[in-house]
C-alpha cells in the first residue's frame, strides 16, 4: 500500500477508483466537507484477466480530465469474487493463499494481499487485480488499495450498531452479488454468487435463509447496489420474501440521486 504524504500543496481532494472486469468507475472526493464532488461509471465489457489493461483503460483516462488531476490521495478499490473473511485470532499473514482455496482456485503464481478490518478483529484476504495495479502506479505513482467487500462489510456493520435484529443484505451487481447476514455489528454470513437469472438470484437468498433458519415470512432483507424495484431481480425477491426493500438512502445528502448511492455505495463510502 501506499500513501502520498505531501501536505505542501494540499488540495483537499481524493480519487476513489472501483476496477473490475467489466471497467471502472471513479469518484471524486472534497475532503474538507467529505462529500462526492463527480462520479462517473465507464463500461468496458467483459474483458480476460490477461488482458492489456493500459490499451482497455487509456481511453478512459483520455477522456476523463480527473484521472489525470493531482489529489492529496487515490484509492483502488480491487471489486471481484476473490476474496474471504479470517478472524484476527485465526489469522497468519504466512498462509494467505491458504485461506482461499477453499471458494477460489488459486495458483502458486498469485499475488495474495489482505485488509485489515481491526475494529471488527478479522481481515479479508484477497487476490488483487496486480496489472491494473502496475498500470496505475504508472498513472499516480502514489496510491492506497483495498478490496470492494472489505469496504461493503465494514460499513454494513457499522450500519447495524445497536440493532438486535438479525438482518440479510444483499448487494447486486451485474453477474454477482454478495449475501451479507449481521447482527449488532457481529458478521453471521458472507458469501458472493454469481448468478444469469432471477431465479438464480432468489434460490441462493433463499437457500441461505434456510442455512440460517431465517424465516421468509419473518426476516428482514435489505437490497441495495445495482438494483431498484423496477429490477426483475427485486420483483423476484419481494414474491418469496415478505420485509423486502431497497436500502434507504434519503437521508444521505450529496449531488447524486437515491440510485447512484444505492448502486455505488461501495465506492461512495471509500
Amino acid at each position: 500500500m501506499w500513501q502520498n504524504n505531501n501536505v505542501i500543496d494540499k488540495m483537499y481532494k481524493k480519487l476513489a477508483i472501483q476496477v473490475s472486469l467489466n471497467g471502472l468507475s471513479f469518484v471524486v472526493f472534497d475532503t474538507l466537507m467529505n462529500k462526492p464532488l463527480t462520479m462517473q461509471n465507464i463500461p468496458i465489457g467483459k474483458v480476460n484477466v490477461t488482458a492489456k489493461i493500459e490499451d482497455l483503460f487509456a481511453e478512459a483516462f483520455q477522456n476523463y480530465s480527473e484521472l489525470k488531476a493531482d489529489y492529496d490521495e487515490v484509492v483502488i478499490i480491487h471489486s471481484n469474487n476473490l476474496s474471504t473473511f479470517v478472524p484476527t485470532a485465526l489469522f497468519d499473514e504466512d498462509y494467505l493463499g491458504s485461506y482461499l482455496q477453499f471458494n477460489t482456485k488459486v495458483f502458486e503464481t498469485d499475488f495474495f494481499a489482505f485488509d485489515i478490518l481491526e475494529k471488527y478483529e478479522m481481515n479479508n484476504v484477497y487476490i488483487p487485480y496486480v496489472n491494473m495495479n502496475n498500470y496505475f502506479i504508472d498513472q499516480f505513482g502514489t496510491f492506497d488499495y483495498k478490496h470492494a467487500n472489505s469496504i461493503l462489510i465494514e460499513k454494513l456493520l457499522d450500519l447495524s450498531k445497536n440493532n438486535e435484529e438479525r438482518k440479510m443484505f444483499v448487494h447486486v451487481s451485474d453477474t454477482h452479488f454478495e449475501i451479507v447476514v449481521i447482527q449488532n455489528q457481529k458478521l453471521e454470513l458472507y458469501n458472493s454468487f454469481e448468478y444469469k437469472t432471477p431465479e438464480d438470484f432468489i434460490y441462493y437468498i433463499l437457500f441461505t435463509a434456510e442455512q440460517l433458519h431465517l424465516n421468509p415470512e419473518s426476516f428482514k432483507l435489505e437490497l441495495l447496489g445495482k438494483i431498484d424495484t423496477e429490477s426483475p431481480l427485486y420483483t423476484i425477491a419481494y414474491k418469496y420474501v415478505r420485509n423486502v426493500a431497497l436500502m434507504d438512502f434519503s437521508a444521505v445528502f450529496n449531488s447524486l440521486s437515491e440510485a447512484q448511492n444505492r448502486e455505488h455505495f461501495i465506492l461512495l463510502n471509500s
